[in-house]
């Protein structure tokens, strides 16, 4: 068994991996092996991503679970249209500003007192397994009770735990995990499992199998429900019966935009997605230099980055509550006023919202089918295991998105009952026009994405420019990144190993607070999945990030 001792460097000697039958590419094998599985008994990519979801609850519930939301992207083949599936769940009805108040939370004139990370007041509706059962029913071919069979096996069987898994196991065993309502069934006797130990999860399995035999109406009305609520209560929240009963899941329009002869798909907020849209419109007017680590390079990417921060982190917010002008900001006409405030030799870290004229732990995966159907699905716990609460006996934790809510009175993303708060997980989608040009006959290019909070749309950016430029999968996802850490216009910029010196040296000449980062402290880069499409000869060409325990698999 590995020690914990060992800092990884994240090395990679691994090749892209080709097929034309089929390709996965997770975080866990066992998830991309669950994939391929349904892939191979003839479902589709709809099928094959609730498939390696369900896995990834059981193999990686440091970073996703029941207890979470999701998002996808689908792209259709058939009439080659993007599709967005919102899986993200709401605050509970009884939770409100005043109610935080009370119990001495909150924003006011005089002082600050935020909700601690892992409070019962951070949960809002589990999503996930509404998401899985609707991306099936619209876009799914086989039985929910054919798809879930591999993790159900696996959850009751038993895995064997894989070493980066296991290490981000044992900091959530001695954080949340200890002090959580019934956290303790998440670990053994008290303690993580050790790299390539056997976990076995028997509550995981009984919830796998009340959803394959009730659809999701087994998890949000009957005895998981009433394990949830209970839970929940004991434990100080306020979330109820009916709040679970009434979420839904939104089918949304996405969002897109243009980039040398690529278009971008996001979905849209209350994602964080069009951060990595506006972005691009910025750099768009810039001639990028070809070396992905120069310094004069990063530093748009960073610079343009602050600047579409400073806007989302006001702007987004739960649409069908707050008005979002999402048309105006990712214009192209809002990108050539906004990108006059980026100094092409200096760092700005004060950079202040526009406005535009009216008219956070997580697994990310991807699938493409052998019909040229693509999946980009992310799904979340936030924060690890969440807040670490265990509905007793049901085997997941229950989510602290919550935490994302701004509680400050009059900001759009302010907390408010039934709302959904700002999101981090976002999957991303790539399509190349057809012959004739028009969005309707763009073909598939590639489904994409990098898990990790704030650093998802800034992986976005650094991913997509990397396959813009003509990088195999794994080599754009091999290369080493920059974070600005928390997604706020004057934040520190980490560097990853493998970023030359000189770079660091000149961003920080330049006016960047940068600051170079190794071993584990690595994982704030993300963890990425990349499957690309020839559309001439359907070949699929695909990587998996070095930095999670995860591969790509095809089918011949």
């Amino acid at each position: 068994m590995s020690s914990f001792d060992l800092e990884p460097d994240f090395p990679s000697r691994r090749s892209p991996v080709f097929g034309r039958g089929g390709m996965v590419a997770s975080s866990q094998p066992l998830a991309t092996a669950a994939g391929l599985e349904i892939l191979s008994r003839g479902g589709n990519a709809a099928d094959a991503a609730v498939a390696v979801a369900a896995v990834l609850n059981v193999t990686e519930p440091t970073s996703t679970g029941l207890g979470g939301d999701m998002f996808a992207l689908f792209y259709a083949a058939g009439d080659r249209r993007v599709s967005a599936l919102n899986g993200s769940g709401r605050a509970p009805a009884a939770l409100t500003l005043d109610l935080l108040r009370k119990n001495g939370f909150g924003i006011e004139p005089d002082h600050e007192s935020p909700l601690p990370p892992y409070h019962p007041y951070n949960i809002t509706v589990p999503g996930a397994c509404a998401g899985w059962c609707d991306l099936v029913e619209r876009h799914g071919t086989m039985s929910l009770s054919a798809i879930l069979t591999p993790a159900i096996r696996l959850a009751e069987e038993g895995f064997p735990v894989a070493p980066i898994t296991s290490y981000f196991w044992r900091r959530a065993a001695d954080r949340q995990l200890k002090e959580a309502l019934n956290g303790r069934e998440m670990t053994i006797d008290g303690r993580a499992p050790l790299p390539g130990e056997i976990f076995c999860n028997p509550g995981l399995a009984r919830t796998l199998k009340s959803i394959a035999e009730g659809g999701k109406n087994a998890f949000y009305t009957g005895k998981i429900a009433e394990a949830i609520t209970a839970t929940i209560r004991q434990a100080g929240g306020c979330l109820e019966l009916g709040d679970l009963a009434a979420h839904r899941s939104t089918w949304d329009e996405p969002i897109s935009t243009t980039y040398g002869g690529l278009r971008l798909w996001e979905c849209p907020p209350n994602g964080q997605g069009i951060t990595t849209l506006l972005a691009l419109n910025l750099l768009e007017g810039f001639d990028l230099p070809s070396d992905p680590l120069s310094a004069d390079r990063l530093h748009l990417e960073i610079e343009a980055l602050r600047l579409a921060f400073a806007d989302t982190r006001w702007y987004v917010a739960d649409p069908r509550l707050i008005h979002i002008p999402i048309d105006e900001l990712i214009s192209k006409e809002y990108a050539v006023e906004r990108r006059q405030l980026i100094n092409p030799v200096w760092a700005t870290l004060d950079q202040q919202r526009g406005t535009p004229l009216a008219g956070s732990d997580t697994v990310y995966f991807c699938v493409v089918d052998r019909w040229g159907n693509a999946c980009s699905f992310i799904n979340s716990n936030y924060m690890g295991f969440g807040t670490g609460i265990v509905p007793r006996g049901w085997g997941f934790t229950l989510q602290n998105r919550g935490a994302n809510f701004d509680l400050e009175p009059g900001h759009p993303n302010v907390l408010a009952p039934g709302k959904r708060p700002y999101h981090t997980i976002i999957p991303a989608m790539i399509t190349k026009p057809g012959n004739k040009g028009s969005d309707d006959q763009d073909a598939l290019y590639a489904a994409f994405g990098v898990m990790g909070g704030f650093m998802q749309p800034q992986g976005h950016l650094q991913v997509f420019l990397a396959l813009a430029q003509g990088l195999d999968p794994q080599s754009a996802l091999d290369l080493p990144r920059f974070c600005i850490g928390d997604g706020t216009a004057g934040g520190e910029v980490a560097l990853e190993k493998g970023i030359p010196a000189e770079t660091l040296a000149e961003l920080s000449r330049r006016g960047h607070p940068v600051r170079a980062v190794t071993g584990w402290e690595r994982a704030l880069f993300g963890r990425g999945q990349v499957i690309v499409r020839d559309p001439e000869t359907g070949v699929l060409t695909a990587g998996s990030d070095p930095r999670a325990d995860g591969c790509a698999l095809g089918l011949s």
